[in-house]
């Protein structure tokens, strides 16, 4: 028996008494070690039926008000909204959190220390303004909460699926909706878009298509340029994966489809680190299913990976023209790390080697991103704007080297808890489901030095994902967990 065997065993054994003591005291009795035979996945029905399904469907339709004519009128609350919600299901929570008791997450220690470095972050004297501090730190934990109140609303496999099902769908729907706008504009294209394209952001939002023709990097059901591509590595993730299911002919069908158009809308939008996500989000998948001698799923799912990133790259030179070509051939024209140095590196250097030094206690909050747009004083000279393009930027920006190492071990930890996880989870079907979450969830976490995917709507997501697999699937660990080898 290998050590990390010994370890697997171990941490399987004593998540199992920690369930027991956490439950001992509880109202309702501890869920069972195996829950209700799932109906056939063929049977399950596209209509929301519960408020994690709802929440999913919400961070889609929620933005996709913005395209209603007059709509940026109101584009403050809707933009709140998606994370309003968040806070609202966390009240919920709180205050019926007695009626539902699920073994805490590890990572949410580490969150709740984060949550105390921001609120000690709003006395900083370089806070933009009260108001703006309070909007810094509501919004970083309306994206972290997830993990708290999820739990309590996805408690089986078969509320997991379904959520990765809306998921599917809502971004399948999206990205269809990113290609239509490159191939059909004065059909597709939102007029409201207009209303937030200024002269000079223009030439970035935009790209020459066949025929000399100008075209805007899709937003898809967003109101920002390029926005789709987030949306598109998800449809290519969880499409795939939905193929290869036992399910009608024509479910699979729509499934390869929104996966074909996730692919698609990267390419149109010119976001080369979409693709390079999207990819490392299916090798990420194909090396968990390997770990669990799925040869079969193998074999199929890495030979439609890679026909959907050949096929979905000439669809989009189709509609897009050479232009797409040349922007995602210097991936692999160019050394890789001076492409990345170039492009996110450089800001990446500069957190570590400038603001750390400058602002080892962080540099208060509200002094990036659109908190300060929306809530902070411009008239505050001491506490002007700054810039935070990648992560590492922000965390020090918002609660210096505290911030960055808290939230740097919160992920660390959910990281290794979901790869734990994986292994000492018995039934077939929820290795393959929790695998589909924690690739997704990788998707992310690569993001971290390219964007700032945890002061986003990315971060929430994931989140919440990770709620949702800890409430659905952190009770069915194997008992006992050693007489049976891992990924067996």
């Amino acid at each position: 028996m290998t050590d990390s065997r010994l370890d697997t065993c171990d941490w399987a054994a004593h998540q199992r008494e920690a369930m027991a003591a956490y439950y001992a005291g509880a109202e309702d009795p501890a869920p069972s070690a195996a829950d209700t035979e799932d109906p056939p996945l063929d049977e399950e029905r596209p209509r929301p039926s519960g408020f994690a399904e709802w929440f999913a469907l919400s961070q889609t339709a929620l933005p996709a008000l913005l395209f209603l004519p007059g709509s940026q009128a109101f584009r403050l609350p809707v933009r709140v909204g998606a994370y309003g919600i968040s806070l609202y299901a966390f009240a919920m929570w709180w205050f019926g959190r007695s009626r539902q008791r699920v073994i805490p997450h590890p990572a949410e220690r580490w969150l709740i220390l984060v949550l105390i470095v921001l609120a000690a972050s709003i006395l900083h004297p370089l806070t933009n303004s009260l108001t703006s501090g309070l909007a810094q730190t509501l919004l970083y934990f309306a994206i972290f909460c997830p993990l708290f109140w999820a739990r309590s609303y996805v408690t089986t496999r078969r509320q997991l699926v379904r959520v990765l099902l809306f998921l599917l769908i809502c971004n399948g729907i999206n990205s269809i909706v990113g290609v239509l706008q490159v191939y059909d504009p004065d059909r597709w294209m939102p007029r409201e878009l207009a209303a937030v394209l200024t002269k000079s952001a223009l030439g970035a939002a935009t790209y020459i298509g066949p025929a000399g023709r100008r075209i805007v990097r899709p937003p898809g059901l967003f109101d920002t340029p390029g926005a789709v591509c987030s949306a598109g590595t998800l449809a290519a993730l969880f499409g795939l994966i939905l193929t290869l299911e036992n399910i009608a002919l024509w479910k699979r069908g729509v499934a390869l489809g929104m996966a074909v158009a996730g692919v698609s809308v990267i390419y149109l939008s010119h976001v080369r680190i979409s693709l390079v996500v999207a990819i490392a989000m299916m090798t990420v998948y194909v090396g968990m299913l390997i770990a669990q001698k799925q040869t079969k799923r193998v074999a199929g799912f890495a030979t439609l990976a890679v026909a959907l990133v050949g096929g979905g790259l000439l669809i989009a030179t189709s509609l897009g023209g050479q232009s797409i070509t040349d922007r995602f051939f210097t991936l692999v024209a160019n050394d890789p790390r001076e492409l990345y140095y170039q492009s996110r590196g450089k800001s990446v250097e500069y957190a570590f080697n400038n603001l750390l030094v400058n602002y080892p206690l962080g540099a208060g909050l509200a002094r990036w991103g659109m908190m300060r747009f929306y809530f902070g004083d411009p008239g505050k000279f001491d506490s002007t704007e700054l810039f935070a393009e990648v992560q590492p930027n922000a965390w020090i920006l918002d609660g210096g080297v505290f911030m960055l190492v808290l939230y740097s071990i919160a992920l660390g930890v959910t990281a290794l808890y979901d790869v734990k996880l994986v292994k000492s989870l018995e039934n077939r079907s929820d290795r393959l489901w929790a695998s589909a979450v924690v690739a997704a969830n990788f998707g992310t976490l690569a993001l971290i030095f390219t964007f700032v995917p945890f002061g986003t709507a990315a971060g929430l997501q994931f989140w919440f994902l990770e709620g949702a697999l800890h409430g659905a699937l952190a009770h069915r660990i194997r008992t006992p967990a050693c007489q049976v080898a891992p990924f067996s």
